[in-house]
């Protein structure tokens, strides 16, 4: 499994009039959570897509626990399960700055050919960089 932790701190703009993040900010706070996640593994968005490869979100699930609030650091925990085929698979837990668990989320995206615009395999790259975080590849 493959774990990485994005921290940032809540704007004023993500919030209503009582200061709490409104609800359709957080599949963006998972986006965050994503891109960072592959950044410190190696590979960027931005690569991938250089690359002929994009990532259309195919599924989004969202469970929300607790509020955020403005000026709070909050904590997106975003994990890889499994290794991707086609299709890849990012579960996020996202705290407070107390430590709550505050929101579950899960996000399933599909490789894509930009050339194509049909679903390929993951690229040979990103799973090099991922096959090291699962015990029943290694020796």
């Amino acid at each position: 499994m493959y774990e990485n932790s994005t921290k940032f701190r809540v704007r004023y703009a993500e919030t209503d009039q009582m200061g709490v993040v409104y609800y359709g900010n957080y599949p963006i706070y998972l986006e965050v959570g994503r891109v960072e996640a592959l950044r410190n593994l190696g590979l960027t968005y931005k690569q991938m897509e250089e690359d002929g490869v994009m990532l259309p979100v195919l599924n989004l699930q969202i469970k929300y626990l607790k509020s955020a609030v403005y000026d709070e650091e909050i904590n997106v925990v975003t994990k890889i399960t499994k290794l991707p085929s086609s299709r890849i698979n990012f579960e996020h837990e996202i705290y407070n700055e107390a430590g709550d668990l505050i929101t579950l989320g899960q996000v399933e995206l599909v490789f894509v050919s930009m050339q194509t615009r049909k679903p390929c395999r993951c690229p040979k790259d990103l799973l090099d960089l991922l096959k090291p975080f699962f015990n029943e590849l290694k020796a």
